[in-house]
């Protein structure tokens, strides 16, 4: 991969625009992908402001949320390419919108998206309502793409299906998207990190960062044991009533889960919580029913650009059709209901008295209320949008 290939794209997205010098904020950590975004900025001629977003777990008591180390890469980078930067702090924005929400999550029994919550409330809600206004474009080293049917943009995905980030993307709409850059989108992870060494970048050989957007190096359990304390339960096999062990509190557990319940004999999943009595329901399979399910439910969905039936209009009228809500029958669609490379085929459809449905083509293993079910187009290419789930069966 050249340079003059990945700006590519970029370019090609700027010039659609018709914006003779666009103004660029982009979102930087410290890491590589945020760093090669920069560089891919700067070759092709632009001068973005770089933005450093400080989230404040330190004054929280969560000590181990260092910063100093990603702010002093920034820096560099500000210098090496003479780019404008603003170190700007969301602290208790931060706080409100998506930690309290995954700790409300949980203590109510349901599995949160923190990651989706941070993305749609603070880099691209906050973020512009504060300092996004000054600004034509944000851009961002997600591994994501954007791309255009006739005139309609939509939110797209990565070629690296592994890195590939439009499910944490799912949430935002279609105002945050348009403005949206994803300079580093198209790329492989192998070719970001040849683009940053080639380039000398302080960040080329740093190690991704893992685990949820706000912890830093913060293990999930110990947040949550942080926030919520221990209790100890009960641990009970789902078909026997069979007492097989105990845990240290229901919200350390999700519907699915297969690791960490320190049980012998296994694979045993949670299958079912009791939030009340403090009882974590397991299964070893005896009854697939318990731990595998072909429907999703989401009361509401919410979609990003054109939704899957006003798309297949438009894509049959040859211009911009919005099919209602009633005259909506099952379509096709791939969608997730976890961050994995994989995509399941589904149909979706919609009922006023219910909300929206996804029939699975094939058994879904774990299906978690409070996640979010990601829909796909069919060749799972177009990110339309997502619901919350609220039952799986």
């Amino acid at each position: 991969m050249t340079l003059s290939q990945a700006i590519a794209p970029l370019q090609e997205r700027l010039a659609r625009s018709g914006i003779a010098e666009p103004r660029i904020a982009a979102l930087v950590s410290g890491g590589v992908d945020s760093s090669v975004v920069v560089h891919l900025l700067c070759a092709a001629g632009y001068r973005p402001t770089l933005f450093y977003i400080q989230i404040g777990m330190e004054e929280r008591g969560f000590a181990d949320c260092s910063w100093e180390d990603d702010l002093e890469i920034v820096q560099h980078l500000a210098r090496r390419y003479d780019c404008p930067l603003e170190v700007v702090s969301l602290h208790e924005e931060y706080w409100a919108s998506v930690v309290q929400y995954t700790i409300d999550t949980v203590k109510k029994g349901l599995t949160p998206n923190p990651d989706m919550m941070c993305n749609k409330l603070i880099k691209f809600g906050c973020f512009e309502e504060k300092w996004g206004h000054d600004f034509d474009f944000i851009a961002t080293g997600h591994y994501a793409t954007t791309c255009y049917e006739g005139d309609q943009l939509y939110l797209s995905t990565a070629p690296d299906p592994v890195k590939d980030q439009t499910d944490f993307l799912a949430q935002i709409n279609f105002a945050q998207v348009s403005k949206l850059l994803f300079p580093t989108g198209h790329l492989l992870k192998s070719e970001v990190r040849q683009l940053a060494e080639e380039a000398h970048l302080l960040s080329a050989k740093r190690k991704d960062s893992q685990g949820i957007c706000f912890l830093g190096k913060v293990n999930y359990n110990e947040f949550i044991e942080r926030a919520l304390g221990t209790r100890e339960g009960l641990i009970i096999e789902r078909e026997t009533g069979k007492v097989l062990g105990k845990h240290r509190g229901y919200w350390f557990h999700t519907i699915g889960q297969r690791k960490g319940l320190g049980l012998s004999g296994g694979p045993w999943f949670v299958v079912k919580k009791n939030i009340r009595r403090n009882i974590i329901l397991v299964s070893q399979g005896y009854d697939p029913a318990d731990q595998y399910g072909e429907h999703v439910v989401m009361e509401q969905c919410d979609f990003i650009s054109l939704d899957p039936w006003s798309r297949a209009a438009s894509l049959a009228a040859g211009t911009a059709v919005v099919v209602p809500p009633a005259e909506r029958q099952p379509i096709a669609v791939s969608f997730k209901i976890r961050h994995t490379p994989e995509f399941t085929r589904g149909v979706l459809s919609y009922d006023p008295a219910t909300g929206y449905r996804i029939d699975s083509t094939e058994p879904i293993q774990g299906i978690a209320p409070g996640q979010y079910a990601v829909v796909y187009s069919e060749d799972h290419h177009l990110c339309f949008g997502s619901g919350m789930i609220t039952k799986g069966f």
